[in-house]
């Protein structure tokens, strides 16, 4: 087992792999939107799993709840970063995907019969506006919640637990 202590590189290490495996999916089904994407997410718990095992192993503070929770904050708050940075990124180098949002959005309000075509034009030009803007925000808020959840979780039951060491 490698011996990692530092948090900071576990979460580089996670959001690495977590972009990998995400750019794998995209690749083979020219979407996000199907059920793979949740091999990104199993590969978030497993980073944040790894990173608080290591520090209960290998750390020889004193471990309270507290401790646990700041060693993967360090971890999520990186990979969040990461993440944030992959979906700026990826959409930049995709402006596709924001024109085939905004077609979406025209043909569901020309179908709903509900709009004139000055309210579609409006509307599809500002859903392209905020497409971009509104992913990050996902990405923040989701990966912060997820990774704040599944930390408090596995710190409250790692807490629980015999002590372990290195040295057992």
């Amino acid at each position: 087992m490698i011996k990692t202590t530092n948090a900071t590189l576990q979460g580089l290490i996670t959001g690495g792999l977590m972009i990998a495996a995400s750019l794998l999916i995209y690749q083979t089904k020219s979407s996000f939107d199907n059920n793979l994407q949740f091999i990104v997410y199993a590969l978030y718990i497993l980073g944040l799993a790894w990173t608080l095992h290591n520090f209960r192993i290998y750390s020889s503070k004193k471990k309270n709840f507290k401790q646990y929770f700041s060693h993967g904050f360090k971890c999520f708050v990186v990979v969040t970063l990461l993440m944030v940075a992959f979906t700026w990124a990826f959409m930049q180098l995709n402006p596709q995907m924001e024109n085939e949002m905004a077609e979406n959005t025209r043909r569901e309000m020309m179908g709903s019969g509900n709009y004139t075509q000055a309210e579609i034009d409006s509307n599809v030009t500002k859903a392209k506006e905020y497409y971009t803007p509104m992913l990050i925000s996902m990405a923040i808020f989701s990966y912060l919640l997820i990774g704040s959840v599944i930390t408090a979780t596995l710190s409250a039951i790692l807490l629980n637990l015999p002590k372990k060491t290195a040295d057992a």
